[in-house]
């Protein structure tokens, strides 16, 4: 008896479904992600094995280091209403006027580092401008002229009003920034009786 011969099938794949998925997936992430920022004052972290996360709200942070030779101190502070608000309370500090425009605008800056004088100028500045080398000078914190402190005490402030919590401290320094600098910052955070903050570091693997 002859053997029955089965009809050889084609073994290609039909991908058009898939493709079609995977480009819709690609569309969708393209236009839901959100393009990050250049920092104002790019540091090189030091490097440690501590893995605790910074909290995603009630925070802020002071970066230190250097830019064209010079010593440079930025802030930032998380929440577009507590960053209002602390605008506000600076503005009426030093008798600054802002529009409900600016302060839209500065709601979005996560990090800055001018001063509340040149804050107007800043905020008419498109958002790949304020990142420009040499654009923002660093937030006065000498002697004569200490914004900075004002910032620190400001934010405390405005979060208490908005959040009713208060507000954390994160310290970002270079790697290669000389101690006194951040010793400086952490004095300026203890007289203002702020004994507890992080120190920002890059994640690095342990020796074994």
């Amino acid at each position: 008896m002859s053997k029955v011969k089965m009809s050889k099938k084609s073994t290609s794949i039909d991908m058009t479904a898939m493709c079609d998925v995977a480009f819709l997936l690609l569309t969708f992430f393209i236009l839901t992600a959100t393009a990050k920022v250049p920092a104002p004052l790019p540091v090189d972290t030091p490097s440690s094995t501590v893995q605790t996360k910074l909290p995603d709200t009630d925070l802020a942070t002071l970066t230190v280091g250097k830019s064209e030779g010079k010593e440079q101190v930025f802030f930032g502070v998380k929440g577009r209403d507590v960053r209002i608000k602390t605008l506000e309370l600076m503005a009426e500090k030093y008798n600054v006027t802002f529009t409900d425009d600016e302060k839209t605008q500065f709601s979005l800056v996560e990090e800055f580092g001018v001063p509340i004088q040149s804050m107007k100028e800043l905020l008419a500045m498109k958002g790949s401008d304020r990142s420009k080398a040499g654009v923002q000078p660093g937030i006065p914190c000498d002697s004569i002229n200490n914004q900075l402190k004002d910032w620190i005490y400001t934010a405390r402030q405005a979060n208490i009003d908005v959040a009713d919590k208060e507000l954390q401290f994160a310290i970002k320094g270079d790697a290669k920034e000389e101690y006194p600098q951040i010793k400086k910052i952490m004095d300026m955070l203890q007289d203002q009786k702020i004994n507890s903050f992080n120190l920002v570091t890059g994640l690095r693997g342990k020796d074994y």
